[in-house]
């Protein structure tokens, strides 16, 4: 595997490094050794599918409070999709800032979302698929949010028109700058 830091410390773009011959191609897709020779989380406890049916779709931004932090490592298993973090680390140089990487089924890319980061994505393709694994279980509970259009974040979205958004996913309420994470 090809590991690619961010610009957000913690935040890696990962890359399959194929052996291939005629018949296609190997790869490893895991490798706690590897995530661990890197600083990353190589806990995985749950593997979650999301199955989208429109391009546009917005999913996010979402994390789990505390003591429930989660890291993931995302993929786009069908389709493509605009794959958004942002740093809700408090005291990091990056701390509100964010970036957004492309997925597709093609590129074959991961992303590697540290924890303390809110999480989300649009489609670009009908029928895209999005899996995802974590290092924690999910717990009701703990599960938080920023809106995907808070001012305090500018995220540029690649589509704006006919966007699709879940009613808690469009109110999730405006981030207060410097508030400790729940």
């Amino acid at each position: 595997m090809i590991f690619q830091e961010t610009h957000l410390k913690g935040a890696f773009v990962i890359e399959l490094e194929k052996i291939e011959d005629n018949r296609g191609f190997f790869a490893r897709a895991w490798c706690k050794r590897e995530f661990e020779v890197h600083g990353l989380n190589s806990r995985l406890v749950q593997c979650n599918l999301s199955f989208n049916k429109d391009q546009g779709t917005i999913r996010g931004m979402h994390y789990q409070g505390t003591p429930h932090e989660e890291a993931k490592l995302v993929r786009c298993t069908r389709g493509a999709i605009f794959d958004v973090i942002i740093d809700l680390r408090r005291g990091s140089v990056t701390y509100l800032k964010w970036i957004g990487v492309e997925l597709t089924a093609e590129n074959r890319k991961m992303f590697y979302v540290p924890e303390n980061f809110a999480h989300g994505y649009q489609t670009l393709e009908d029928n895209s698929e999005v899996l995802y694994q974590v290092s924690q279980f999910y717990s009701p509970g703990a599960e938080r949010g920023v809106r995907w259009d808070d001012p305090t974040f500018a995220i540029e979205w690649p589509e704006t028109d006919n966007l699709i958004i879940s009613e808690k996913d469009n109110n999730w309420p405006d981030y207060v700058v410097g508030k400790r994470l729940p």
